[in-house]
């Protein structure tokens, strides 16, 4: 059979885009065999068409003008890599609606205006596909989208961020947190400017997605609670350690009585988790549902040619399903209600900087037991007047412990602000043997 040329354009020409043009040319015999396209670029949007690339494109590629692609009836598909939300998404607006499918890499646009990206490529007739927004190579939203389409998927548990997993690693191994942050900067886990990471925005943006595809109703940044791992300290590792956990950062995405819970937040992970195993610049993703129980999928989740890899394989799907409706549709058919602050529910990793004395730990134990808070341990450092309390509640929810956090820090004999942190553990406080 005969090959089919398929021309195909790139919006930005950096780090991604020239990965994408590189496997196109070196994966095109693999590509033609299994589908008997082969993929060529033909045109690539960048600002600066002079600037040296590390895969440089063919004479005449590069251009500065959208019209460029948008008017080019030959372009079948158009992988959108260039990141940012302007001028981006009137880039991608202007592609769907000028008919041409688009792929696209870039999580913050996709869970900001992912209703009006997906709106315009209803009313083109075309597809949007995001596989490369989330994990990388890890293809969970062809997954969610197409393994699981008749499955109830009720929780999403994920380690969604390569940059912030590799610094809690590495003080896991003893370094600090500014010493761990220049180690992952060095070997190009974190930009220079690391806030997007390290703040948490970057997985709530993914986790808004994969609560999107997975529960059928839109979630958006603004919709997603999200801490990173700023305040993260040697003492909250060394702590979990000496509890047999592992400090992580968390995306979870829950069905509650019906009502949707996605948040990201440092968490202390029981090492017999899956997630306590996920070192480095890794990711991994848990899907949880009825049919299926448990799945884990888990591979690197950032870097060039991983992300690259993933918007490949969007792109010879779009091409070998273009008129065949597949995919075409938003996976929102349902507005589901956010569950109410404070009600999620789990067990808590406590840490209180208190005096010495007695009667302390009393004023502790009934602050928390007001509130319906019970201890499952207790572990206590003291030094020169002062303890530190570390405790694991039993499984309450987020706003009682805050409650009674908010008492003992105004306590005479607190000397900081109380913290918690959710624990994750599929034995729960009694199968850790703390009960």
């Amino acid at each position: 059979m005969a090959s089919v040329d398929v021309p195909v354009a790139l919006l930005g020409y950096g780090t991604v885009g020239s990965a994408v043009s590189r496997l196109l040319v070196e994966s095109a015999d693999d590509i033609e065999r299994a589908t008997g396209h082969r993929l060529r670029v033909v045109r690539a949007l960048v600002r600066d068409p002079e600037k040296e690339r590390a895969f440089p494109a063919d004479p005449g590629v590069l251009t500065t003008d959208i019209a460029d692609i948008r008017d080019d009836p030959s372009i079948a598909v158009v992988a959108e890599v260039m990141g940012g939300i302007e001028p981006t998404g009137d880039y991608v607006l202007a592609l769907l609606a000028a008919g041409k499918p688009v792929v696209s890499a870039n999580k913050q646009l996709i869970a900001r205006r992912g209703a009006e990206l997906f709106g315009a490529a209803s009313a083109a007739g075309v597809q949007l596909r995001f596989e490369a927004s989330v994990c990388a190579a890890i293809p969970v939203i062809k997954v969610l989208r197409e393994a699981l389409v008749v499955t109830t998927v009720h929780r999403i548990l994920g380690i969604v961020n390569g940059t912030t997993n590799f610094i809690l690693t590495e003080m896991e191994k003893g370094s600090g947190y500014d010493e761990a942050l220049a180690e992952a900067q060095r070997q190009g886990f974190a930009e220079a400017d690391p806030t997007e990471d390290v703040s948490g925005a970057d997985a709530a943006a993914k986790m808004a997605i994969l609560a999107t595809v997975a529960f059928g109703s839109r979630v958006t940044l603004d919709d997603v609670e999200y801490e990173g791992i700023e305040s993260i300290t040697p003492l909250h590792v060394a702590a979990a350690r000496e509890m047999g956990m592992a400090v992580r950062l968390v995306g979870a995405a829950s069905l509650v009585g019906g009502k949707l819970d996605v948040r990201v937040h440092p968490a202390l992970v029981d090492r017999r988790h899956p997630l306590a195993a996920v070192e480095g610049a890794f990711n991994a993703v848990m899907l949880q549902g009825d049919a299926i129980r448990e799945i884990t999928l888990e591979g690197p989740g950032a870097g060039g040619i991983e992300t690259a890899s993933a918007v490949v394989a969007d792109m010879v799907s779009v091409i070998g399903t273009t008129g065949t409706g597949f995919l075409q549709n938003d996976a929102c058919w349902r507005e589901l209600e956010p569950l109410e602050p404070g009600r999620l529910r789990s067990p808590f990793y406590v840490r209180l900087d208190v005096e010495d004395r007695a009667g302390v730990l009393a004023h502790v134990a009934l602050r928390l037991a007001t509130h319906g808070v019970s201890i499952g341990r207790l572990v206590q450092h003291q030094d020169n007047g002062s303890a530190t309390l570390h405790i694991v509640t039993h499984e309450a929810p987020a706003g009682d412990v805050d409650a009674a956090l908010e008492e003992i820090g105004g306590l005479e004999e607190s000397r900081s602000a109380p913290s918690a942190l959710p624990v994750i553990s599929d034995r729960g406080v009694p199968g850790l043997g703390w009960a």
